[in-house]
């Protein structure tokens, strides 16, 4: 009965490994919304992106507004790089300046050439792929974002010198990302920016000044690019394995309380045969890859072989509703060898001693599919 016990603990702990390979791996893309489904937390160095960008800028406040539109716009070059930490969520520095034209005076008759270098950190959201299903293959993806930074004017050595300045800056705007392959996205975006009022200089006793801001240019990304959906579990089946490992504690529970020994029975003696109880290595779907929760498993049979000096046999399954028969040959080979390979190489088990065989998907030796992964390990008497 604690045997019994033993074993279906053993099915539940491998469980997680088993329902997963039910699950074909969502690498990319999700069937539920982005802020409904759970993403795999990727490598520090997966995700990240640099940016490279070119457009206009133009100075808001002030007289500006009383000059003509087309001597108010300047280039602006920007840089910026940075990470997303899932399809919807990601952090950006980006850096910017060039030339910001002010203008002063009635009829804005006087124009400033303020040199200027800005830089801030932004928190960016991907609404596309928040409000809808993440697809990293999206042609199109529109990107609202915040910030806060810093802006810092160059002093001016013109017809009147105006020493240097520097302002706190809150920022805002929107990206659009047009997906051209793998690594690469066309970047369309229109930013502001609001500074302090005497940025330039000039004090019109407003709330602030502005730079608003539109550029266009390409994004590069760098390392892993896309993102992968966490496997469910099958709680159902997973409470049903709970119920019935209940079930046998209360009935050992149950047996326990009954005397050790009967003085009227007569003393038998048992012939203790040694034996191993079946020891299952579950795989994922389509991998002879020995997961590392596994491992345990393999231990313990090596621990026994070599206590008991018994020959082992180690059988190879594949489930029956995933692939061709040819195919699951194959791989319920690649499983055997690999668990025999272990045992050999890494416990130092004589190969003598294993005897391996693989059967396929033609025998299933349980009835849920996705259990039938597996290599079982066991006493060949």
């Amino acid at each position: 009965m604690k045997v019994k016990t033993l074993f279906l603990a053993l099915l539940a702990g491998c469980f997680v490994t088993a329902s997963a390979q039910e699950f074909q791996p969502q690498v990319g893309f999700s069937t539920e919304k982005g802020y409904k489904t759970n993403f795999k937390k990727n490598k520090a160095k997966d995700n990240w992106f640099i940016s490279i960008a070119g457009g206009a800028s133009i100075l808001m406040g002030d007289q500006n507004s009383e000059a003509d539109l087309g001597s108010r716009w300047n280039f602006a070059p920007q840089l910026s790089f940075g990470k997303w930490f899932n399809p919807y969520l990601a952090f950006r520095a980006q850096f910017n300046g060039g030339i910001l034209h002010g203008f002063e005076n009635e009829g804005a008759t006087v124009m400033q050439h303020n040199r200027y270098f800005a830089g801030h950190v932004d928190l960016l959201w991907d609404v596309t792929n928040f409000w809808g299903r993440y697809n990293e293959k999206r042609v199109f993806r529109l990107i609202p974002w915040v910030g806060l930074g810093y802006a810092q004017r160059f002093k001016t050595t013109e017809s009147v010198e105006r020493a240097r300045t520097e302002s706190p800056t809150l920022n805002f705007g929107v990206l659009m990302a047009f997906r051209v392959s793998k690594r690469v996205d066309i970047n369309v975006e229109a930013q502001g920016s609001l500074l302090n009022e005497e940025f330039n200089r000039v004090s019109m006793n407003h709330l602030t000044d502005g730079i608003a801001q539109i550029s266009a240019g390409l994004t590069f990304k760098l390392g892993k690019t896309d993102f992968e959906v966490l496997e469910p579990m099958d709680y159902a089946l997973l409470n049903d394995l709970n119920s019935q490992i209940n079930a046998l504690r209360a009935e050992n529970d149950e047996l326990s309380k009954r005397p050790e020994s009967c003085p009227e029975c007569k003393e038998t003696v048992t012939e203790v045969v040694n034996n191993v109880i079946d020891n299952v290595v579950f795989f994922r779907i389509n991998s002879a890859k020995i997961d590392k929760n596994q491992h345990i498993n393999i231990y313990n049979t090596a621990e026994y072989v070599k206590a008991n000096n018994t020959p082992i046999k180690v059988i190879g399954y594949a489930d029956k509703n995933t692939g061709k028969a040819d195919y699951n040959m194959q791989l319920s080979e690649k499983r055997a060898k690999a668990v025999a390979k272990e045992l050999t190489e890494k416990y130092g088990i004589p190969s003598e001693q294993i005897t391996v065989e693989w059967k396929g998907c033609d025998e299933q030796p349980y009835d849920e599919n996705s259990w039938n992964r597996v290599v079982i390990m066991k006493a060949n008497n």
